[in-house]
């Protein structure tokens, strides 16, 4: 459908220009408010179905890729200490909220409550969503922390394009295979499964092309960047 494909577009650079302002005025804090209403929201939206190029696809995708988005400005500006709090944030912020809407569904509603219905079609899958993806997200995310810093040291703090690019790309493609696996076996018939894997990753390697110039935007707006883990200090009070 011509008008899902425009309004993902458009989805992807509205989040990428949000969160690039959010960083612009709160630096790492906004970067870490980021992480944490992204991965909450993702793990809602991943429950929607649509059609995207001609190809059944979760939602999800476009915030749950600007997660890599934020883990990255923090490693290359911050360090990796700073990205990784980033990670453990949005892990305990997923997990919370799994918890907290566990507990609402089990309060018997009033005669006049509309809301059960839904909360439960919603948050009733969570615990199984919530599994799959914190264990991708953990694995897939620390990966990526890894991966940026074995570039950076690499290429001596250069070609920032190629950090970003391969360490995200590798990471999505853990994140997606397990999460797919873990929260969606069986959810889905297995062609449905299959063009939903394909699609999830094919999607996150398109934003991580399309986050590279954001990358280098937001970059920009840091006074000092780390080069080495011994500047992390420098840095550590911005």
């Amino acid at each position: 459908m011509l008008f899902n494909n425009l309004l993902w577009f458009g989805f992807i650079l509205a989040d990428l220009c949000l969160a690039t302002l959010t960083y612009r005025f709160f630096g790492k804090f906004g970067l870490y408010a980021i992480i944490v209403a992204s991965v909450i929201t993702a793990n809602i939206q991943v429950l929607k179905t649509v059609q995207l190029f001609g190809l059944v696809a979760t939602l999800g995708n476009v915030l749950y890729a600007s997660i890599f988005f934020a883990t990255d400005i923090l490693s290359e500006v911050y360090g990796k200490k700073a990205a990784r709090r980033g990670v453990w944030l949005g892990f305990i912020g997923m997990a919370l909220m799994t918890v907290w809407m566990q507990i609402g569904l089990q309060f018997i509603p009033d005669a006049s409550d509309f809301a059960q219905g839904a909360l439960s079609t919603i948050f009733g899958l969570m615990p199984r969503i919530a599994a799959g993806s914190m264990v991708a997200y953990l694995l897939s995310q620390h990966h990526d922390v890894f991966a940026f810093h074995f570039w950076k040291n690499k290429t001596k703090g250069r070609l920032l394009w190629l950090r970003n690019c391969a360490s995200t790309m590798v990471s999505q493609a853990i994140d997606t295979v397990i999460f797919c696996t873990i929260a969606l076996w069986g959810v889905f018939d297995t062609n449905t499964w299959l063009q939903i894997l394909a699609t999830t990753y094919f999607l996150k390697w398109i934003i991580a092309v399309i986050d590279t110039p954001f990358i280098y935007l937001a970059k920009s707006f840091s006074p000092t960047v780390v080069t080495k883990e011994s500047d992390i200090k420098l840095v550590e009070s911005e």
